[in-house]
């Protein structure tokens, strides 16, 4: 695209009073974390040849070229990473670490296991983000850990989850931005419970162990992640909606809100403005869930759209950390990370592209006829040229060009891998 054609959807925008530039400016400042699960279908390094028992994680599909190796899936990565615009971060599950081929438990975990992947994000200017893995266990086989009624297990996902949070300073303190330590849990029962309370007490007391030892928030931050539904908790969760709102409110932490992780039919972009009245920031997972939980790609799509609209209409982009969740096996995973993070990226430039004050003065004055019409005239202005801008800026192909490099690599090393 050339600077005179951008020029002229710049005027474009510019009558509809929206600077462009401004746009840009923010896209380009804004990072969206990518998530490591993508690359090995949430297998993890702690142990060669390992398998979702234990409380594990389904990934669906059978694509062919899986990372099966810490190098397999960074190589992986500096595929995906320069077809997608901007400077990015990257969120890290701890069984993700360099163990070296030894066995280390999860209690025991500590920075120097994840000192080589610091120094892989400090090569490329980027952040980490982190999550303790209370899945794929032995000691999670009954689907429950932090609110185990066995002490004893309970104790060894507090100790766990304790790691994670210094492992995650480490990183924040290395790479000079704070890391998001996101706490997630799958606890439930597939049938009804006859015991609600019991659970979440041991589940409130647990993370007050956890976040006991207060850590400089300008190196590590906590979240925590509530889920209505999961494979094996369909009838209760633990981790409810009501529970992590509640403990966020009054432990003042981030509230992680999963698109995937409500009813089909429920907002996740309409509970933005509502929770942060009362916490002091927002964890966002993107993905898109179809009928059930399932992690889809993320699309270009109107709930995603809107999503980043409540985030930008309300001015709250500088208290929301943004991440992607999802996992496909049936596609290529190299670029399942670059359609569903430049698919985000582009949910946000869109919601950046809208004459909010405009909208809001109409919304005001009580002219919610103007208000509708120029929410749809603004869905046929040039997007997709601004878009390209952003790409030529940052170095990176447009649309319709980025899919050849990850084909040839498909070709050359994916489909080598079996």
């Amino acid at each position: 695209m050339s600077s005179t054609s951008y020029d002229s959807v710049r005027e474009t925008y510019a009558a509809c009073g929206v600077e462009t530039e401004a746009a840009l400016a923010t896209l380009a400042r804004t990072p969206i974390s990518l998530h490591c699960w993508q690359g090995d279908d949430v297998g993890g390094f702690e142990r060669a040849g390992a398998t979702l028992e234990g409380g594990g994680i389904q990934a669906t599909g059978n694509h062919p070229g899986k990372a099966r190796t810490i190098d397999e899936l960074r190589r992986d990565l500096d595929v995906a990473l320069p077809l997608i615009p901007g400077r990015h971060r990257f969120n890290l599950h701890a069984i993700y670490g360099d163990f070296a081929g030894q066995k280390v438990e999860r209690n025991a975990i500590g920075p120097e296991h994840f000192q080589s992947w610091i120094e892989w994000a400090k090569a490329r200017g980027m952040g980490l983000d982190f999550n303790p893995t209370c899945f794929s266990h032995p000691l999670a086989a009954d689907g429950f850990t932090l609110s185990h009624r066995d002490p004893a297990i309970r104790q060894f996902w507090i100790e766990h989850a304790i790691a994670c949070r210094h492992i995650a300073a480490a990183m924040g303190r290395a790479l000079g931005t704070p890391t998001v330590t996101n706490v997630w849990i799958p606890d439930g029962h597939k049938d009804l419970p006859a015991d609600r309370k019991g659970p979440r007490e041991r589940l409130a007391t647990s993370l007050d162990a956890v976040f006991k030892e207060k850590l400089d928030e300008a190196h590590q931050r906590d979240a925590v992640e509530c889920k209505l539904f999961g494979i094996g908790s369909e009838s209760y969760v633990v981790g409810s909606h009501e529970f992590y709102l509640g403990y966020a409110t009054t432990r003042q932490k981030m509230l992680c809100l999963d698109m995937g992780h409500f009813h089909p039919t429920e907002s996740v972009a309409d509970k933005i403005s509502s929770v942060l009245q009362f916490v002091p920031g927002l964890l966002l997972h993107v993905s898109r869930g179809v009928r059930w939980d399932s992690d889809h790609v993320v699309l270009f799509d109107d709930p995603t759209r809107a999503l980043f609209e409540e985030l930008v209409r309300g001015d709250f982009l500088p208290r929301t950390a943004i991440g992607l969740d999802y996992f496909d096996a049936s596609i290529n995973r190299v670029a399942a990370w670059v359609i569903g993070t430049r698919n985000a990226l582009k949910c946000l430039l869109a919601a950046l592209l809208e004459p909010s004050a405009q909208l809001r003065e109409l919304e005001g004055a009580g002219d919610y006829t103007a208000r509708l019409a120029l929410l749809e005239e603004l869905k046929t202005l040039p997007f997709g040229a601004v878009w390209e801008e952003h790409c030529r800026r940052q170095n990176t192909p447009g649309d319709r060009t980025w899919l050849p490099t990850v084909q040839t690599y498909e070709r050359e090393v994916l489909s080598q891998r079996r």
